[in-house]
């Protein structure tokens, strides 16, 4: 297709997301520090109950870490090109989910100096805290640019059909769809009203979903001018 809009992140979503994936390598770094901290002070029949607050506390930091990862992934998102990269950028969540906790499981069951119902406590909550951070972590449908790029020529498609071959758009700034008509009821009277293609909307603020009232009064609007045709 000669008229194929291929996505690409704008600068300022490129930034957006290096800033989220460096907060959620300091979540991932202060959980592993954390786990070292457990492993070496707090294995231990006496230290049971601080050793399940480290627990969750990993844990916290570990899920917020692969938070942030997939928002920002959502912003700038890899390509599918490269699998090894694409694979690795969309599961490094699970991947620092498992650091954050295999090795402090492995160590508590082979403590010498813990008795079988500190390691079996201990163990469990640590299990069930790796499983839990492994699973969160994973990307069970990671973007891409060319998902993206099917997306966005899509729904270019149907907006067009919709909006009498006029690919326009509005959104604002804090909204998170795109409208037909600049002066919808969701966007009226707002400061700044932004404009351009459905392509723009989606490469400038990572808007991927069109306003469902501005869908239903272009149906309208469409179903009128073909009965005004028809007479």
């Amino acid at each position: 297709m000669s008229d194929q809009k291929v996505f690409k992140a704008s600068a300022e979503s490129k930034g957006k997301a290096k800033q989220l994936r460096l907060f959620a390598f300091l979540a991932w770094i202060i959980a592993i520090a954390a786990q070292i901290f457990a492993i070496f002070k707090l294995i231990g029949n006496e230290t049971l109950t601080w050793l399940i607050v480290a627990i969750v506390v990993i844990l916290g930091l570990s899920i917020t870490g692969s938070m942030l990862w997939k928002k920002a992934n959502k912003l700038d998102p890899a390509s599918e090109k490269d699998k090894v990269k694409f694979f690795v950028q969309n599961q490094l969540g699970a991947i620092m989910g498992v650091l954050a906790f295999l090795p402090l499981v492995i160590l508590i069951f082979m403590n010498k100096d813990t008795d079988k119902k500190t390691k079996g406590i201990a163990g469990s909550v640590a299990v069930v805290a790796l499983l839990i951070a492994g699973i969160s972590g994973v990307d069970f449908n990671p973007p891409s640019v060319e998902k993206y790029t099917k997306e966005i020529n899509e729904q270019t498609t149907v907006l067009k059909d919709l909006n009498f071959d006029n690919d326009q758009v509005y959104w604002t700034k804090a909204g998170n769809k795109y409208h037909i008509f600049e002066d919808c009821q969701h966007i009226k009277g707002r400061d700044v009203i932004n404009s351009g293609t459905v392509k723009k909307s989606w490469d400038e603020k990572g808007i991927s979903e069109l306003c469902k009232t501005c869908r239903n009064r272009a149906v309208k609007q469409k179903e009128t001018k073909a009965l005004e045709a028809a007479e």
